[in-house]
């Protein structure tokens, strides 16, 4: 069923306008007696039937409420390198679908990409709709966060997860030895499109992270995500 995030107050109706009702209306081209889902992204799902359509407005009932159950019980946060392109785009994408609780855009010594203070917050604004996007279509609970811009070290000085991993392709520990079912928290460590530097790796041990591997082979810095989310998602159980 199709899910909207929106800012609401439960009620027995409601009513939708502006580019949310022309999304009902033109793109998905909903109608009269058709089924959704609205949340307001804080764990509850409001089941809606569409009671009339206008050329701005869309007129909802409100049929049930139940507790949202796409949502994984373990909080993954991902510290992605700055990557190049839109690579961090297709990231948030498919992270988002899988399960991501934050992504931190991170400046590491070795990111090629560096945007301006002002680039930045309008990179931000679009990450956040991608996000946005990302989550209705894959029926999620929530819209990870996607903060702003980070370096390195402030993001380890303020990253409060249980575990904490950095992948390095000078080895490390499985993901099996440090991600046990009950886990609940996680952040990863991802690296630009070269890799982090050694002392890089040391300052993220010294903040409690461990270093692990994802195989034997190199991925690219818009796989590893991925790869390493679903593997965290399939430890902790959030995958059956």
């Amino acid at each position: 069923m199709q899910k909207l995030f929106i800012d609401f107050t439960p009620g027995e109706s409601l009513t939708l306008d502006g580019e949310q009702a022309r999304h009902i209306a033109k793109s998905l081209r909903m109608k009269v007696g058709d089924m959704l889902t609205v949340t307001d992204g804080s764990g509850q799902d409001f089941g809606c039937m569409i009671e009339k359509i206008t050329p701005e407005t869309v007129e909802l009932q409100v049929c049930y409420k139940q507790a949202t159950d796409s949502e994984p019980d373990c909080k993954v946060t991902i510290y992605q390198g700055v990557p190049k392109s839109t690579k961090l785009e297709d990231i948030i994408q498919k992270c988002t679908e899988l399960g991501v609780a934050k992504i931190v855009p991170t400046l590491t010594k070795r990111c090629v990409s560096r945007p301006d203070e002002k680039s930045a917050k309008k990179k931000n604004i679009r990450y956040r709709k991608i996000a946005l996007e990302a989550a209705q279509q894959s029926g999620r609970g929530i819209i990870p966060e996607i903060e702003e811009m980070k370096t390195l070290k402030n993001a380890a000085k303020d990253d409060e997860s249980e575990v904490k991993i950095v992948f390095y392709e000078g080895g490390g520990k499985k993901l099996s030895e440090l991600i046990k079912s009950d886990t609940e928290s996680v952040s990863i460590y991802i690296g630009p499109e070269g890799g982090f530097e050694e002392e890089e790796v040391k300052l993220l041990e010294e903040n409690g992270a461990v270093r692990a591997t994802l195989g034997k082979r190199i991925l690219r810095t818009q796989t590893a995500p991925v790869a390493a989310l679903t593997a965290i998602m399939l430890l902790t159980n959030n995958l059956e």
